[in-house]
């Protein structure tokens, strides 16, 4: 039979890994950073000590763990099943270090991706890519890059920034030219305590609490050539330009459903152990139609959102590109799946369940963002209804972060 749905000795003990530090880590602080809103260091501390930040996922060549992009999702599933807004903090920097592997130089990386793999230090990543005036609309950016004499002036905010503010590297994508259209961004790596860089709002959010999420603001900012990435020296252009790159973060998607699948997770489980105590009418509410039908309706779309997103797995692993919008199809469902499912955990448990004493209100507040970052639910369907009616070329060949830049096309 040549499919084969089980996990490999390596990756069951990632997920046991994982699971362990989950309970007794992440879980018994989960209420505490939800309710404060403080950065975990503690926690991501620890988790990069383990190998299980977004460390674990860059190429080995460059000081990370070089992990498998479906051990990739087995891990991000575990940590947001011990509590997403933590896993969240721990796994935050991925995005910035994928675009760092997609569009930088080979000096670039071993730079700025040896910096985010120090064993000894915590290094973390930001992006600065969604402004106050440009979500959905990626490429429709405010944000301004100037050339002058050594490098580059940058002006501009950027907004909703995961560790904004607080990264030691953020990757910042800005306008160098708005004749040339999209050909005009790029993208630069500002490293901390850049006088033209600071924090300037952190966000107070419904959910994933834990995470730290602030505006970034450029005022004069000053880079020296070489932190434009793509961009030797010498100012000769390398690598697939800021598009290609932008394309490239489709294969990160999967990871993102995986988040979604391991808050839906941890709702399922709480309400079945909650209705199979809980007792109305001589019985536990379980042994009722009206709840053993959710229950049996949440587990179903949980397997079938990892289903998904074990297939664009595979197939990042594969190289096999994403013809039919597959790395949008599984965001798309996790994250409508996550927030269905967490609300009838709620549901199950009544009155409780809307009480912060019980944690099914957290998942719900949590999930809903799923449906929003990282491209809104509505821009998932219009990246699968392009591909299927062939009006958007897919990758040439999608890659997992911890594999390097492929080959794009343009939309």
């Amino acid at each position: 039979m040549p499919l084969d749905f089980s996990l490999t000795t390596e990756q069951e003990e990632i997920r046991r890994l994982a699971h362990e530090f989950a309970v007794n880590e992440m879980r018994p602080r989960a209420a505490h950073y939800d309710e404060h809103e403080e950065t975990p260091w503690e926690v991501m501390r620890k988790a990069h000590e383990l190998g299980l930040d977004a460390v674990s996922a860059f190429p080995e060549r460059y000081g990370g763990g070089g992990l498998d992009a479906v051990s990739q999702l087995v891990l991000a599933e575990e940590l947001s099943w011990g509590d997403a807004g933590m896993a969240i903090s721990i796994q935050g920097t991925g995005l910035s270090g994928a675009a760092i592997l997609a569009m930088g130089t080979e000096a670039q990386k071993r730079k700025y991706i040896g910096m985010l793999a120090e064993p000894g230090d915590l290094w973390i990543g930001a992006m600065g890519l969604t402004e106050p005036n440009s979500g959905s609309d990626a490429l429709a950016l405010e944000a301004s890059a100037r050339k002058v004499d050594g490098g580059w002036v940058l002006n501009g905010t950027k907004q909703f920034c995961t560790n904004g503010g607080i990264a030691d590297l953020q990757v910042v994508f800005a306008t160098t030219d708005r004749s040339l259209g999209p050909a005009g961004i790029a993208g630069f790596v500002i490293e901390k305590g850049n006088p033209g860089m600071r924090q300037g709002r952190k966000e107070k959010k419904m959910g994933v609490r834990a995470s730290h999420t602030a505006q970034v603001i450029l005022e004069d900012c000053l880079v020296p050539e070489e932190a434009r990435l793509g961009a030797e020296a010498d100012g000769t252009e390398t690598g697939p330009g800021a598009l290609g790159a932008l394309l490239t973060l489709e294969a990160t998607r999967p990871s993102i459903a995986a988040g979604a699948l391991g808050i839906a997770r941890a709702a399922f489980e709480f309400a079945r152990d909650y209705s199979l105590e809980r007792h109305a009418f001589g019985r536990p509410i379980a042994r009722h139609e009206a709840i053993a039908f959710k229950l049996a309706d949440m587990a179903t779309e949980i397997d079938a959102a990892r289903l998904l997103i074990w297939r664009a797995g595979w197939m990042l692993a594969e190289g096999i590109p994403f013809t039919r919008g597959e790395g949008s199809m599984a965001k798309l469902y996790a994250g409508d799946m996550a927030m269905r499912v967490t609300t009838e955990a709620v549901q199950v448990l009544g009155g409780y369940g809307y009480i912060k004493e019980y944690p099914v209100e957290r998942f719900m507040r949590d999930a809903k963002i799923y449906q929003i970052w990282e491209g809104t639910a509505e821009i998932q369907r219009l990246v699968i209804s392009r591909c299927l009616l062939g009006e958007r070329q897919p990758l040439a060949r999608p890659t997992a972060p911890n594999q390097g830049p492929a080959p794009v096309r343009p939309a």
